[in-house]
């Protein structure tokens, strides 16, 4: 066993652990935030394999980008920060169907592969990934990228109470006229 096998063994049991902290914890914050240590350690496991531009874009546009659109997402719109009741449910059927499906991958895995070393490919180049992700993936990238600016713009609006109000002036003539109507209403006859 190499170094490289002790350190995807420790970094898979990291992001492993920090995952089911994701969906397991009360505190939706402190969800974000092993979620962050999840998609870090596969950051990790992608250095550990030698591809570091897609390392660096692990941490730039997941951990960067996402968890703090999630992050702030959840301060604009005055979710709970504390633990929450809406988020306990019955962990035994989940956990027993994520446990099978794991099981059921290893099992596919280790017979597809039957533990056999392949040939690795020639590496990629930054310039390849760059000419793939501009050419060929430049519509879903740009798709995802109206999404996540969406979804922020979506949690100011619901995070500010006063967008959508109309003001009400003092000399506005249907003011008045809808004043006098409560009032005639109040007046027992």
């Amino acid at each position: 066993m190499t170094i490289a096998d002790v350190l995807m063994i420790a970094l898979g049991a990291v992001a492993v652990g920090a995952g089911a902290l994701v969906v397991t914890s009360t505190h939706l914050v402190r969800s974000g935030l092993y979620l962050v240590v999840s998609l870090g350690a596969i950051a990790g496991l992608y250095l550990v394999l030698g591809a570091e531009l897609v390392a660096w874009v692990q941490v730039l546009v997941y951990v960067g980008a996402v968890v703090v659109l999630l992050l702030f997402a959840v301060m604009l719109t005055r979710a709970p920060i504390g633990p929450s009741t809406d988020l306990d449910r019955p962990i035994g059927p989940s956990a027993l169907i994520g446990a099978g499906v794991g099981l059921g991958l290893a099992a596919l895995f280790a017979d597809a592969f039957r533990w056999i070393e392949y040939p690795r490919g020639a590496p990629g180049t930054a310039e390849r990934v760059g000419a793939e992700i501009f050419g060929t993936w430049v519509l879903p990238f740009e798709v995802l990228s109206i999404l996540l600016l969406s979804a922020l713009v979506g949690a100011i609006v619901l995070s500010r109470p006063d967008v959508g109000r109309r003001e009400v002036k003092p000399d506005d003539p249907r003011e008045t006229t809808d004043r006098a109507k409560e009032e005639d209403e109040e007046v027992p006859a």
